[in-house]
């Protein structure tokens, strides 16, 4: 059975912010999946990721990179370029709500197989 929120239960700083972080990286992965890249435009996808998530509140910083390998290997031999997916993102983002502070990442997990989010610190 659920467990309902009592009234009394505070939500903190550091819920709201363990929220918007999460919500940044799954927005980010589901907006950027499936985009065309290739070598030559990695770079600049990767910034276009950077600053579209870095303007959302409580984002302090975001580092985001593309696995070059992982395009080389996917790419189409016809037309140039493959699309982007969540196993080839590297992503960092430290996030902030008033007192609370965190570190949350988005990287590839070869045991798991699965690209997998994380939250790494907490401030």
């Amino acid at each position: 059975m659920r467990e309902i929120m009592q009234q009394n239960e505070v939500i903190t700083d550091r819920d709201n912010v363990l929220f918007e972080a999460g919500i940044k990286l799954g927005a980010l992965y589901h907006q950027f999946t499936g985009s065309p890249v290739n070598l030559k435009t990695a770079d600049s996808l990767e910034k276009a990721i950077q600053e579209s998530i870095s303007v959302q509140p409580c984002v302090e910083n975001i580092k985001v990179s593309i696995n070059r390998d992982m395009i080389r290997s996917k790419l189409n031999s016809e037309y140039g370029y493959c699309e982007l997916e969540g196993r080839m993102l590297d992503v960092s983002i430290t996030a902030s709500f008033k007192s609370a502070k965190v570190d949350v990442s988005l990287a590839f997990d070869t045991e798991l197989d699965y690209p997998l989010m994380k939250i790494e610190n907490i401030y």
